[in-house]
């Protein structure tokens, strides 16, 4: 992982996620960052008014500039020796202008904050997170607010062990231990064997092959609440990250639902690395 993207709107949560992303950097032996910010231009919108341009988009620009300027000098003073700490700012959607920075500089891997603390910001900002996990096309690591980087050594997969050949990342899991050396601990959630199948062993088997060389471990966990579960059981097992599969269980979506909005997006120190099938 030589090259990692960090989305930034300049507030507090996006320099937290900045750091976490320069010590992640020096874990990895990654080689550069690239701070990103998209911007548009503000309108007014009503039924009742037609949309008004609120504001110069040259001024727009200006201020995404000037702040990631002032945010790359903040980042370096983190110590930075031996990372290259590039700026990224334009006139684009968020997701889709990540995605395509991503293809450009050959992004390896995406670190950003989620903003908590009341239900308007849980949703909003949150479901911005939930949109750039969902159509990144590379792994993307989200760092709850406060969260303090730890060398990553632990990591929980949640897996459902369902078609594990097709779905399972295996080659994004296998880097990202060979990088970090870290251990894997492989976590089934299921309540009163509701989800259970003839294909499980199986589809264990087949996951143990797939695995083959990094010794994971298996737990099996009875709980009515996936997310809960997960929770729990990464910070009993003192977990520095957790891996879920958003098209397989949708964890990351409902983390950031209105019921759950004091789950461990917002209130715990373990990220999550969101990756794609």
């Amino acid at each position: 992982m030589h090259t990692i993207l960090v989305p930034t709107d300049f507030s507090l949560v996006a320099k937290n996620a900045a750091a976490y992303a320069v010590s992640l950097a020096k874990q990895l032996g990654s080689k550069k960052i690239i701070l990103y910010n998209a911007y548009q231009q503000p309108i007014i919108s009503d039924a009742n008014m037609v949309p008004v341009e609120l504001v110069d988009i040259s001024l727009v620009k200006d201020t995404s500039t000037i702040g990631l300027n002032n945010f790359k000098k903040e980042v370096e003073s983190l110590g930075t020796d031996g990372i290259d700490i590039e700026t990224i700012g334009e006139y684009d959607i968020l997701t889709d202008g990540i995605n395509a920075v991503c293809r450009e500089h050959k992004v390896d891997i995406i670190v950003m904050g989620v903003t908590g603390g009341g239900k308007f910001d849980e949703t909003l900002l949150g479901s911005n997170a939930v949109n750039v996990a969902k159509q990144a096309t590379v792994p993307v690591i989200v760092a709850p607010p406060g969260t303090k980087f730890t060398p990553i050594n632990k990591v929980v997969f949640a897996c459902d062990f369902k078609d594990v050949v097709e779905t399972t990342p295996v080659g994004a899991i296998k880097h990202l231990l060979n990088e970090t050396k870290a251990k894997l601990l492989v976590l089934n959630i299921d309540h009163n064997h509701k989800h259970f199948s003839q294909e499980l062993p199986f589809e264990g088997l087949m996951l143990d092959n797939l695995l083959d060389g990094y010794d994971p471990e298996y737990h099996f966990v009875d709980s009515p609440n996936f997310v809960d579960a997960v929770n729990s059981f990464a910070e009993d097992n003192e977990a520095d990250l957790v891996i879920t599969i958003p098209k397989k269980h949708n964890f990351f979506e409902k983390i950031f639902s209105e019921s759950h909005t004091k789950q461990l997006a917002f209130h715990s120190h373990v990220p999550l690395m969101v990756i794609h099938e």
